[in-house]
């Protein structure tokens, strides 16, 4: 079965902890962990969100040099080469030494039209205090939003359209090898307006989970697993009303709303897939991956289910 798997990047980075590269690794390692026995059996594809890293990344390039600090889409570019190398080098410490690994930069066509640039909703970068967002909208021009009860840096998230790479990913699926791609939903580009074919980076960051979903499509996957910080997708969330979904059909999920710039996309993406595909799609926590393949943990949307069905 050929299995994609993305890892949210709040799940690789918590919310809260110390953004440090040993609190990444060591996160990492757990993801690595739950991933190493799927292996075993199934040909597997991994992405990863970068909002958190991509985040800091900017934060770190405008107290260096405002001026002069890189653009989103070579951050993202960054961060793809980073995390690809921590979770290639934890998975190869759990794996027999003979087994591949790729991590491919992957760029991802966008439209410069899209109206994810005029409403920001991507979260990245740590979170603050309403002061301190305060005080960076004043000083470096961008845009805060509440994430519970901080705020954080939001930026656009246009829709992918073509992932560049599919090509090299096939072939390296071909020759049986673990492939690390799309990171933080690819880096973004598209092609100058009037130019003949002439690719520019684009100040954005792609949602990683529609990203993947494209990507699933494309690989023809059997399986699509988003990986978060959350067991399972929840209604009411933060309240005393809360229920954790179990199965549901992807018509059934059309009934409940999500946050834009966390739970939303993913739902979206997962109910795009299952719709399109006749497929699982299944959203939970990153420890539980083994137990999502058998269906026993996380939210799995397909159209096999009727209505919906919850966690006890």
């Amino acid at each position: 079965m050929r299995v994609v798997i993305a890892l949210g990047g709040n799940a690789l980075l918590k919310r809260g902890e110390p953004m440090t590269a040993e609190m990444q690794r060591k996160n990492i390692r757990v993801a690595a962990e739950a991933i190493a026995p799927v292996t075993a059996e199934h040909q597997v594809v991994i992405t990863h969100g970068n909002g958190p890293q991509v985040g800091l990344l900017a934060l770190q390039g405008a107290a260096y040099k405002p001026d002069e600090a890189y653009p989103l889409d070579v951050l993202g570019a960054e961060t793809e080469g980073m995390i690809g190398y921590m979770l290639e080098q934890e998975l190869g410490n759990l794996l027999p030494f003979e087994v591949p690994f790729a991590t491919l930069l992957t760029m991802v066509e966008v439209d410069g039209d899209d109206p994810g640039f005029k409403n920001p909703t991507k979260f990245v970068g740590p979170v603050y205090e309403k002061a301190d967002a305060d005080r960076l909208k004043q000083d470096k021009g961008w845009v805060f939003k509440q994430d519970g009860e901080k705020w954080r840096r939001v930026v656009p998230s246009p829709v992918p359209k073509r992932i560049f790479e599919n090509r090299p990913i096939h072939w390296l699926l071909e020759k049986g090898t673990i492939v690390i791609c799309a990171g933080g939903g690819g880096i973004p580009t598209m092609y100058a307006a009037g130019e003949d074919r002439k690719l520019i980076g684009v100040e954005a960051v792609i949602d990683k989970d529609l990203c993947t979903e494209l990507l699933a499509r494309e690989l023809n996957a059997d399986l699509f697993i988003m990986a978060t910080d959350a067991d399972a997708v929840f209604t009411d969330w933060a309240t005393p009303q809360q229920k954790a979904i179990h199965k549901a059909n992807p018509e059934a999920m059309s009934q409940y709303k999500f946050p834009a710039g966390s739970m939303g996309p993913k739902v979206e993406a997962a109910c795009h897939f299952a719709a399109s595909t006749g497929k699982a799609a299944a959203i939970g926590a990153l420890a539980d991956i083994p137990a999502i393949l058998r269906h026993e943990r996380g939210t799995i949307i397909s159209p096999a289910f009727s209505g919906i069905t919850w966690h006890g």
